[in-house]
């Protein structure tokens, strides 16, 4: 036991710069077997920083056959190694299943001699999990890039969500660091996948009892601020792949400095780029749910996101020509490009204003962010103002705004022990 325990904990801990604690996205459904794949929510766990997460997320081994400069599994690391036999990661994920500790498996690996190697000892971990022990719950697989397009299809019988990390955005990037990959290694499964996603799908609509395949997509994860790529490279690669291999989502993962030994990196000791990585997860959930397109949100003049802002009221303060909006009159795809009002809220609008113009105090009542709204929208009792308000005034009032609300915010992280 004290075997397993030591290996958990170099796995485990080799496992948290895998970026994908969100909700699943699966429906599998409870059919007499042993727990079900909930919509949303099951990816969480304990972190050492204290954020919780409940989902068994480890590696199968961090021993690999490549050296990338910005992994810590890269084989020159002196770094302690492990590997779990695939027994010993079916019974860890029963018994903590059992008991409660987690709602779903994410399960990852270094490579060991070659691609298909690794590859079809984590096949035979999901298989054994489905057939042998009935395990119905969520399991997000990361496959291997240049593993054979046979053992991918037949693990995506088994697993909800796949995803092959792109690891840095652009090929010169990922050569600098990693000369031994390329991008092809990855676009090549991803789109296998998506094939056969697609012909899963179509053949459901015709067979009665079509096995599910990869049921919750695909993902992938870029890492940012490694190599010097600019925001608007990332997302045009973000957003080459939703449209190219139909991805669920783009994961990405502020760099976190782990060695000092190429200086092509930052530096131990450097930040992470935690308020850029933030944006960016903005931009993308713009691009995703809000119909911007990349060049909306950065463009050849600026191609660097906005830190001091979100990238949607960047936006709006770049087009004063489009504002003010009458909140009584505009459609749905125009109300949702206004800072402060989110989809829900302006789902709220369209419906509410049936039954008379909208004025303020229900707009607030509805839950808008009017405090920030309120320089972009007129209602039915707006104050008409004279002249064109400067945006470089709604940008400072509006930074005013929010330094006053995090003025009471505690600057470090609580004890939970004081």
């Amino acid at each position: 036991m004290e075997r397993i325990e030591e290996k958990l904990k170099i796995l485990a801990d080799a496992a948290k710069y895998d970026v994908s604690c969100s909700s699943s996205g699966s429906k599998r459904k409870n059919n007499g077997s042993i727990g079900d794949a909930s919509f949303s929510g099951i990816c969480h766990s304990y972190t050492e920083d204290g954020r919780c997460v409940s989902l068994l997320k480890i590696l199968l081994t961090n021993h690999c056959i490549y050296d990338c400069a910005f992994c810590v599994s890269r084989k020159s690391n002196d770094v302690r190694r492990a590997a779990f036999t695939v027994q010993e990661v079916v019974d860890l994920t029963m018994n903590f299943y059992r008991r409660n500790y987690i709602e779903g498996l994410f399960l990852s690996s270094g490579i060991f001699k070659n691609a298909d190697y690794t590859m079809e000892r984590l096949l035979r971990i999901v298989k054994k999990l489905r057939t042998e022990e009935r395990y119905n719950g969520y399991i997000h697989l990361k496959t291997i890039p240049g593993a054979s397009g046979e053992l991918i299809q037949d693990a995506g019988l088994y697993v909800d969500r796949m995803s092959i990390n792109l690891e840095i955005p652009t090929e010169e990037g990922l050569k600098m660091v990693a000369p031994e990959k390329d991008h092809a290694s990855v676009r090549k499964p991803l789109a296998f996948v998506q094939n056969q996603i697609s012909n899963f799908k179509s053949e459901s609509k015709l067979i009665k009892h079509k096995p599910l395949f990869v049921p919750a997509g695909q993902s992938t994860q870029m890492v940012v601020g490694a190599t010097p790529e600019s925001d608007l490279e990332i997302l045009k690669v973000a957003d080459d792949f939703y449209q190219n291999y139909k991805l669920k989502r783009v994961y990405y993962s502020g760099y976190i400095p782990i060695s000092s030994d190429n200086n092509l990196l930052p530096a131990i000791g450097t930040r992470p780029p935690l308020i850029r990585e933030n944006r960016l997860y903005q931009a993308d959930w713009l691009m995703r749910f809000y119909d911007f397109k990349v060049d909306e949100i950065v463009h050849e003049s600026k191609h660097q996101l906005d830190l001091e802002i979100d990238p949607k009221l960047a936006w709006a303060l770049r087009h004063p020509e489009l504002f003010p909006i009458d909140i009584n009159t505009a459609n749905f795809r125009t109300i949702i490009r206004i800072p402060g009002i989110g989809r829900q809220s302006a789902m709220k609008i369209i419906k509410a204003r049936q039954f008379g113009r909208l004025h303020e105090y229900q707009l607030r009542k509805m839950g808008i962010a009017y405090n920030r709204a309120q320089y972009f929208i007129t209602c039915a009792d707006s104050i008409i103002n004279i002249g064109h308000t400067s945006m470089d005034w709604v940008r400072a009032q509006i930074l005013q705004q929010s330094k006053a609300s995090q003025k009471y915010l505690p600057q470090q992280q609580l004890s939970l022990f004081v």
